[in-house]
């Protein structure tokens, strides 16, 4: 018979998630994964299989509870003119406090496409999913918001706009003006009249 887990894995996973956050896959060691969680050595290893693995179901957490929730607005079924504009508003707010988890620790994805784990098929595929992921929910907002302008303007309009995220995010963490200054001038492109 097999024994039932002793812990609320939703916890453990969302504690791991902080310490990667905040200290990339590589530099989160074992034992502080094991402070972080509750968890002993060997009860990550039966329950996630690795750090790795514990890594991955971190990564998913983020998706599912940070990312996906602030991209809600703009892959709803209507798309308000307004929602990228918002979500570009709610995150100038957010890189604007400095104890904020996004201002300290910038985008758990982003960091990892800029350590050596990114040289992994699998992270580097997830990565890209998630580039493409926002890019595709910020076409959306651009053509709720700007729907004057030709599909193929407004395709490289949302790649420029998910370019200026990305770089937001990858800076956000020394340079947090700067960040907020590159999502003003995204949110300047999409309300420009061309």
């Amino acid at each position: 018979m097999a024994r039932t887990l002793a812990f609320d894995s939703t916890t453990v996973i969302k504690k791991a998630r902080s310490l990667f956050w905040s200290k990339g896959f590589e530099a989160a060691s074992i034992p502080e994964l094991e402070s972080a969680t509750g968890l002993s050595r060997s009860s990550i290893y039966n329950s996630f299989g690795s750090k790795r693995g514990l890594f991955d179901a971190a990564v998913q957490s983020y998706l599912d509870e940070i990312v996906r929730p602030r991209l809600q607005q703009l892959t709803a079924q209507e798309v308000s003119p307004e929602a990228l504009t918002e979500y570009l508003d709610g995150l100038i707010a957010v890189f604007g406090q400095p104890e904020a988890l996004p201002t300290c620790n910038g985008c758990l994805l982003i960091n990892t496409a800029n350590s050596p784990l990114s040289a992994d098929s699998h992270v580097s595929q997830v990565v890209q999913a998630y580039r493409e992921e926002l890019e595709e929910a910020f076409s959306l907002g651009i053509q709720a918001a700007r729907s004057d302008l030709d599909p193929s303007v407004q395709q490289r309009l949302a790649s420029t706009v998910t370019g200026l995220v990305v770089a937001a995010f990858a800076l956000v963490r020394i340079a947090p003006e700067q960040a907020r200054t590159l999502l003003a001038d995204a949110k300047t492109l999409v309300i420009s009249e061309h």
